[in-house]
């Protein structure tokens, strides 16, 4: 008897221990453990306008760009402008070695003096052939008169009539001799006139009032013909080639008003407006491009290829419930939100409108305002779920 109570008693002992650690695990268990239920925190489904917005990063560029170059291949002879400096319309901004040009202009000249002297000489020539003509006439008329008188022989007034057809002959050449003579002065001009052309573009020269932003070549380097020497903007005409994620630029249009931040000036947003959509998108990249101008273009200029943040304001948007993106969810192949009721999560799929940048998004189908939807969570919930709401779910929730 003695012994069997002595066993009952370690046994009791040992369940007096272990009954307190059993009931301490699962306390633990549904407390903290895989079935304690899952903290969420949760935000309510509200009817309201979004602004919907794009953002975009773009580069700093000129409209109008200046590539100033020779014509010809040959050797910089100078360049009197540097990289910054502001320079007007006209303004020789340097020259290309003229080699023999000067020489050969020097020496179309010389034959165009004698082109010259050969016309006035051709000219006068005709005068002459022209003086010599009339005279025969008249004289051959006379003849004709006087034979018909019988006051001379045939014989003389056809030594008459010869003359005059022989002054005829030298009256055409001399007027042929004439017009060669002025179309060889006529193609001496022109060749000169090209020479001076030649000489005059061997001159770099500002096409417009601009800054200078790139001098690619030194006096004394050879280069071909079309080769950039130097390169000049308007500054006047900044823009900024922006590109949007194709997904989002519905409603992208002219004349729609964006807020441009540069690089260097970071926390600055400048006021701008969209000055077209481009026609044409990049399909690798999958990103729609379009051109953004400054409202006031910023002081000083910022240098060409900064990079910008460009975000442009779309129209308001119809009032319809909202929920931040963060509470949508995909569960297999729908897209929705987890709704709370009766303090059980329940999936409701949900026909998605536009989002904004502050993270919000329209919910076209699938909830309605004033309902509860779970925003975030410590992991992943099911309809069986048991979950806790809380103030911020620690790790998860900013």
């Amino acid at each position: 008897m003695k012994k069997f109570l002595s066993t009952n008693g370690r046994k009791l002992a040992l369940a007096g221990v272990l009954v307190p650690l059993l009931i301490v695990f699962i306390y633990v268990a549904l407390r903290s453990g895989p079935l304690a239920p899952i903290p969420v925190t949760v935000t309510t489904v509200e009817n309201r306008a979004i602004a919907p917005a794009l953002f975009g990063i773009g580069t700093v560029e000129s409209r109008y760009t200046h590539k100033i170059g020779s014509t010809a291949a040959g050797r910089i002879k100078r360049v009197d402008v540097q990289v910054g400096d502001h320079v007007l319309a006209g303004q020789v901004l340097g020259e290309m070695d003229p080699v023999d040009l000067d020489q050969r202009i020097a020496a179309q000249t010389s034959a165009l003096m004698r082109a010259e002297a050969a016309a006035l000489a051709a000219e006068a020539q005709v005068r002459e052939a022209s003086a010599r003509r009339i005279y025969a006439g008249q004289q051959a008329a006379r003849y004709e008169k006087l034979l018909q008188a019988h006051a001379v022989s045939e014989e003389g007034a056809s030594t008459k009539q010869q003359e005059h057809q022989i002054a005829e002959a030298g009256f055409a050449a001399s007027r042929a001799n004439l017009d060669a003579a002025k179309q060889e002065l006529t193609r001496i001009r022109a060749e000169r006139a090209g020479l001076h052309q030649q000489r005059a573009n061997l001159r770099l020269i500002a096409p417009v009032d601009g800054l200078v932003v790139a001098r690619t070549a030194d006096p004394g380097t050879t280069v071909v013909a079309g080769q950039q020497v130097i390169e000049i903007i308007d500054p006047t005409s900044l823009w900024i080639n922006v590109r949007f994620d194709q997904l989002r630029t519905a409603g992208l249009r002219a004349g729609l008003p964006v807020q441009v931040v540069l690089r260097s000036r970071a926390g600055q947003q400048l006021p701008g407006r969209v000055l077209r959509a481009e026609p044409l998108a990049d399909m690798v990249t999958e990103e729609s491009l379009a051109k953004v101008v400054f409202d006031t273009l910023p002081e000083p200029l910022p240098p060409l290829g900064e990079l910008a943040e460009v975000t442009v304001t779309l129209p308001d948007l119809p009032t319809t419930p909202v929920l931040p993106s963060a509470s949508v969810q995909r569960v297999g192949d729908q897209l929705g939100v987890w709704l709370i009721r009766d303090g059980a999560p329940h999936f409701a799929p949900v026909k998605l409108g536009t989002a904004d940048l502050d993270g919000r998004v329209q919910i076209l189908d699938g909830v309605a305002a004033g309902e509860q939807v779970v925003l975030y969570r410590h992991r992943a919930i099911d309809e069986g779920s048991r979950i806790k709401i809380v103030e911020r779910v620690p790790g998860v929730a900013p």
